[in-house]
Formats: structure tokens, sequence, C-alpha cells
């Protein structure tokens, strides 16, 4: 029954969210375009489904997922469990977390993989390029790039490091492959780095970052538990970037090859 009640209790508010949108688009509708809604069953049908849906995703969300994050933190910083796994008889220091670092990485992927904006966008740049852009490369590849951020966005937790040393750091390296990658790939590399800050990927790896922050000692959830989206969102423009890059030096030397044998058959022909 709490679950029937909180789930109305969601849906209600996703409604109260939504109002304004609706509003905007009907009375942008009636006295800007003039005239009614095309497919009006169609629209209103939608815009429940959406409302329903969110409605319950934020229930699942807050039953699941931040529990689950919060949940694996903890355990993963218990010192009893340090102790065990890494040998340290005194206070644990930023290697003795070497399990906090992979299962960082191994759900920043797996929620990756799981982005629904992400394996749309991928659909589409797929259709757009003809084929140039692959639909699994690119996941995989912004995939990678969110592990790595949310690894390395737990080791700044871990250690108590300033974020902006890792974020300046990152945007600098960011500007300079900016500079070199193919053109065809910077600007979705720009947008990979907003398509993982979505429905998955930010619920689980905030839960982390806020348990983390609460397990280890020293730290303040809301100075050092925040900021781990935003490596999330930074390194996977690097990885993409890199993506394009190594794309581009493939395809170089496949040309080359191809010359190379082309130039070999000619003088075959030749002797």
């Amino acid at each position: 029954m709490d679950l029937i009640t909180s789930s109305f209790g969601f849906i209600a508010g996703s409604a109260f969210d939504v109002l304004p949108i609706v509003l905007f688009l009907f009375l942008f509708q009636r006295f800007v375009i003039g005239g009614p809604f095309p497919h009006a069953k169609r629209i209103i049908a939608g815009f429940i489904f959406v409302v329903v849906g969110l409605g319950l995703f934020l229930n699942g969300l807050e039953r699941t997922l931040f529990p689950l994050g919060r949940l694996m933190a903890e355990q993963l910083t218990d010192p009893a469990f340090l102790f065990e796994t890494s040998g340290a008889s005194t206070t644990p220091l930023w290697q003795d977390y070497f399990w906090v670092y992979v299962f960082a990485l191994a759900i920043g992927f797996s929620t990756t993989l799981a982005e629904p904006a992400l394996i749309a966008v991928s659909i589409k740049s797929h259709e757009v390029s003809a084929g140039a852009i692959s639909v699994w490369g690119l996941r995989v590849a912004v995939a990678i790039g969110v592990a790595v951020g949310v690894s390395l966005g737990c080791f700044r937790i871990i250690t108590g490091l300033p974020l902006y040393y890792f974020i300046a750091a990152g945007y600098v390296v960011v500007i300079a492959q900016t500079a070199v990658a193919p053109k065809l790939i910077v600007p979705l590399a720009y947008d990979s780095g907003g398509v993982t800050t979505s429905t998955v990927t930010v619920p689980l790896v905030t839960a982390l970052g806020l348990g983390l922050a609460e397990s280890v000692p020293g730290r303040s959830p809301l100075l050092d538990g925040f900021g781990l989206v935003a490596f999330a969102s930074l390194f996977p423009i690097i990885s993409v970037l890199a993506y394009g890059q190594l794309s581009v030096l493939r395809a170089r030397n496949s040309a080359s090859k191809s010359n190379a044998r082309g130039e070999a058959q000619e003088e075959n022909h030749a002797l």
C-alpha cells in the first residue's frame, strides 16, 4: 500500500512539473501558430504516458538506485573490509580503496551503456553520418569516458583534492584535442557530455558520491559528495574526441597499406 501511495505522489508531482510545458505549448499553438493541435488525442496520450512513466521512474530511483549507491559506498569503505582486502592496520590510505575505484569504473561503464539518451543519439549519429560513426563504437567510447571520470571522481573524494584542479586540467585536454580532432566528431563529442547526465547515470553516480563522502572520514557530503557528475560529463568529451582521432589514424594506416600493396603489385607486373 505504501508503494502505491508513494507512486501516486510521484505521479502527481511529475504532473505538476510537466504542467508549465503543456501550458506553454498550448498557448503558443493557440495564439501564435493558430488553429487546433494536430493529432490532439495522440499528444494527450503521450503526455499521460510521460507523466506516469516519470513518476514511476522517480519512485524507483528513490527506492532502489539511491539506496543501492549509498549501500555499496558504505560497504566498500567499511574499515573491516578495507583492512581485510588491503592489509592496512592503521588509517586507510587512498590506495586502500581499490575496490571503490573498481566499482566506480564498472558502474560508470554499465550505466552509460544502458542510458536511453545515449542509445538514441548513437543511432541518429550513425544514420546522419551514413555509417561513418558506429553505434557501438560511440556508446563504448562514451561509456569508457564516464567510467574513467567516475573512478577519478571517487579518487578525488577519498583524497580530498580540490574539484577545480581536475576540471581545469580536463578542459585543457579537451581544448588541445579539439584543435586536432576530426571536425565531424567535435560537436558530437561535446554533446556526449550532456547525454550522460540523464536518467540512469546521474542518480546512481550522485548516490555513490554522497555515500562515499559520508563514509570516508573527514569528508563532507555537501562539499565533497557532489561534483561527481561533472566528471561524468567532462571525460566522455575526451574519450569521444580520442575515438575520432583513433578512427582517423586507423583509416590513414589502412590507406597507406592499400597504397603499399598497390605499388608492390605494379612493381611485380613491371618485372
